[in-house]
């Protein structure tokens, strides 16, 4: 099927968000792009860090629904014991997600000073990780994470160290390059500028350049050396082979021109220049996609533990059963399990993909992986051990082997061989004509020199970069690094529907409702709905956490498990439930049985999703959608986007999203998802990604992750990698030419060192114009957002 993609004038800017700068969507939302960036503005404002704003980057990523959402830092509680009890002054290192710029180091910090008993707080943007120290009695650890949730920064358990990533090590190895490099030029330029062979002190300068570069060798060369040697013994084809190829062939020649006294085989100036611009290439490359990685906790929370109804916790994976235990508020069912009380509401949401909660009665069995929305805990029977699970199945972690680019592979092999072959043929040809065995190593050497590999070591790595610059100001995040290969192969878009294409909380009809209460009804609708679990209630108490102002009633609030919750008179539930009025759809608030507000829901398709899934569609990428949701509503949704029936498949479980992707769409789709019933298709999918990175079920596993209201980031990511694969094409492209040339002026016995320390980085600095060049648009949001635009004749239909 053609993919058909082409360049249009750009669209007319939209607002940009007052709070993150993206843009705000076409449905009227006043100055932000979401309840939570509203939400997280006044809060700045409130406490008077509007300086945040004055120093933080353009755009940066729009404030989650997590900033509303309760979240149990029991954990946080210990380790502050642990670490108070430890003695001398405590200390706690841990990790944050939802930092990415100077600008939220100083919000961090600046509302972690204010906390009562804090005496030093440390944020890291480029590890993702906080470190504070406090005098003990005074500081709540747990109160301050809630707090920073606020402003949308998650805290969670330190995981890997900074200095354990690879881009901490590569960072190590290219500033110990650079000093050597440097110390490689000073005493090899004084030969360029006419320094005598026979100055007093030209063998030491000569000395000097051949420890340095040999010291570059050992620190830097080894790595590409290891790296290719490994790929050999594997039979596989890398991309380091090239590099490890011209490194070790330039330092063998000038290792034997120093010992020979010929300085016309002398390159280490090459030698040490190169390898520095090797590694840097490959720390920003592995570097942007660590920074996304970090940008998610690792662990979060940390695995949960099950209060056993005859005493005592047991982990999820010691469950027996038989076990009576109590799932906490929030906490998922980890195994079926029979309920063992009168009632109790679970959300389905994250297996099935129903958007509204379940109610569930004595004796029914509660699936695993069904999230208790109540207010309290609920007591079950296990039925079945971990092991057996359909949870553990979902969640289990996969590793799939990185791709790789194909045709890239052919290149390398070919550059190989080809090097090697044409270095061998020069050498062997100057032999015959000449029988000068140091002129033949000469040209030799020269070939192996001039041949560089700038494309493939510096230029790729820095269009990675570029590219994934350009989506992270969008708000989409890369986390692999061989995701642009794969991209290249998608010929279909499948999406999941509730939390993906649907907001994930309810969105409320009738706000005019909310503002028209009375303080006091206000009051009682935030006690009703502070901390509640419930869709509803979560919605209810966002939009006055954004309205603001309201402190919430005193009092004991009781709930009845499918009707609703009441606090002294007050009440909001089903309508009929415990008000005088009909049965309905609506939410009542009421007081002594009268209604004072009805309040309408609806399941909210994501802005702009029908216009972005139609540029798709006429892109010529057929999208489906695949739900655990009832297929009426399904079919109903996909109207609504323009879609047609056949492509909208509802009341699929887990296994059958996988299986219809492996016989629909094998090894062509991207998949977007956002529940544990994802997974498996997943495991299915040539690419995956989720807009959800606060649940710790998918982020994992996604080969990227967008944080934008709509599913725009969606359109991006395929504008993107399109640039990306014609700018690699370029530069692949322009390396041949480069070397094919190179290699015959060499071959021909016209280039010497001087001549390769001039040719090497005139010919890296070109091709990183190429890169900047191709991958320009990759920082232009208005033309990345033109550059799926639709093409007359484009497929709309079934794949």
């Amino acid at each position: 099927m053609a993919v058909l993609l082409k360049s249009a004038p750009p669209r007319a800017r939209r607002p940009a968000c007052r709070h993150c700068g993206s843009p705000v969507p076409a449905a009227p939302g006043g100055d932000f792009c979401c309840p939570g960036c509203a939400y997280v503005h006044r809060l700045i404002e409130e406490h008077g860090f509007e300086a945040y704003y004055r120093i933080k980057d353009a755009v940066t990523a729009p404030a989650a629904a997590a900033v509303f959402e309760p979240r149990d830092y029991g954990w946080l509680a210990e380790r502050q014991r642990a670490a108070e009890a430890a003695g001398g002054a405590p200390r706690l290192t841990l990790e944050v997600q939802g930092i990415s710029c100077a600008a939220c180091v100083w919000l961090i910090e600046a509302a972690t000073r204010r906390e009562p008993g804090m005496r030093e707080v440390r944020a890291d943007a480029s590890a993702g990780s906080l470190e504070v120290a406090w005098s003990p009695g005074s500081f709540d650890a747990p109160a301050w994470a809630g707090r920073l949730q606020a402003f949308g920064y998650l805290v969670g358990p330190a995981g890997e160290l900074a200095e354990r990533l690879e881009s901490a090590a590569l960072g190590r190895r290219a500033g110990l390059c650079g000093a050597f490099a440097l110390n490689v030029m000073l005493f090899t330029l004084p030969a360029y500028f006419g320094m005598s062979p026979d100055f007093a002190y030209a063998g030491v300068f000569r000395l000097l350049a051949l420890l340095f570069a040999t010291l570059s060798v050992l620190v830097g060369g080894s790595y590409f050396c290891s790296r290719a040697l490994a790929a050999l013994r594997a039979g596989a084809t890398h991309v380091d082979q090239p590099i490890a190829l011209g490194i070790a062939g330039a330092y063998a020649g000038s290792l034997l021109g120093w010992i020979s006294g010929r300085p016309s085989l002398q390159y280490f100036d090459f030698v040490a220049t190169f390898t520095l611009l090797m590694l840097a290439g490959r720390w920003a490359q592995v570097r942007a996609v660590e920074r996304n990685r970090r940008r998610i906790l690792r662990l979060q929370p940390l695995p949960p533990r099950y209060r056993l109804c005859a005493g005592g916790e047991v982990a999820r994976e010691e469950l027996r059963p038989g076990q009576h235990f109590q799932v906490a508020a929030g906490q998922a069912v980890p195994v079926e399990s029979e309920l063992l009380e009168a009632g109790a509401d679970f959300s389905l949401a994250s297996i099935s993909g129903e958007p509204l909660p379940r109610p569930f009665e004595r004796g029914q069995l509660v699936p695993a992986g069904a999230a208790n929305v109540g207010r309290g805990p609920a007591s079950l029977a296990a039925r079945q051990g971990w092991g057996q699970s359909l949870l553990s199945q979902l969640i289990a972690p996969t590793r799939r082997r990185a791709a790789s680019a194909a045709w890239l592979d052919r290149i390398v092999r070919g550059y190989v061989f080809g090097i090697i072959a044409a270095a061998a043929a020069a050498g062997l040809g100057w032999e015959i004509a000449t029988g000068d065995a140091a002129r033949a190593g000469a040209a030799a050497v020269a070939v192996l020199v001039v041949s560089c590999p700038c494309a493939i070591g510096l230029a790729l790595p820095l269009a990675d970069e570029i590219a994934i610059a350009g989506l992270r100001r969008r708000g989409v995040f890369v986390r692999e690094s061989d995701l642009w290969h794969r991209l290249r192969r998608v010929r279909a878009v499948a999406f999941d529907k509730t939390g993906t294409l649907t907001l994930e909380s309810p969105v409320l009809l009738n706000p005019e409702e909310l503002r028209a209460l009375a303080p006091e009804a206000r009051a009682a609708l935030a006690a009703l709905v502070q901390g509640d679990r419930h869709p509803v209630g979560q919605a209810l108490w966002e939009a006055l956490l954004v309205a603001g102002g309201t402190i919430p009633l005193a009092g004991d609030v009781r709930e009845t498990p499918g009707s609703g919750v009441t606090l002294g008179a007050w009440s909001l539930g089903k309508a009929g439930w415990a008000d005088r009025g009909p049965a309905g759809e609506d939410t009542v608030l009421a007081r002594d049985g009268a209604p004072i507000a009805h309040f309408r829901f609806c399941d909210a398709v994501r802005p702009d999703a029908r216009e972005d899934i139609g540029r798709l569609c006429a892109a010529g990428f057929p999208v489906f959608i695949l739900s655990g949701d009832h297929p009426a509503k399904v079919r109903a949704l996909a109207a609504a986007l323009g879609l047609p029936e056949a492509n909208a498949h509802g009341g699929l479980s887990a296994e059958d999203k996988a299986r219809w992707l492996a016989a629909r769409a094998p090894h062509s789709a991207l998949m977007l998802g956002d529940g544990a019933n994802d997974t498996l298709a997943f495991r299915e999918a040539l690419c995956r990604g989720t807009p959800v990175v606060h649940r710790g079920i998918l982020e994992a596993q996604a080969d990227f992750y967008y944080l934008r209201r709509g599913i725009g980031g969606v359109r991006d990511l395929l504008a993107v990698g399109r640039a990306h694969a014609r700018t690699q094409r370029m530069v692949v492209g322009y390396s041949l030419a480069y070397n094919l040339a190179a290699v015959g002026v060499a071959a021909a016995g016209r280039i010497g060192p001087l001549a390769a320390a001039i040719l090497m980085p005139a010919s890296s600095l070109l091709s990183l114009a190429i890169v900047t060049f191709g991958l320009r648009s990759a920082n232009v949001t208005a033309d990345a957002q033109a550059l799926l635009h639709p093409q007359p004749g484009g497929t709309r239909g079934t794949a």
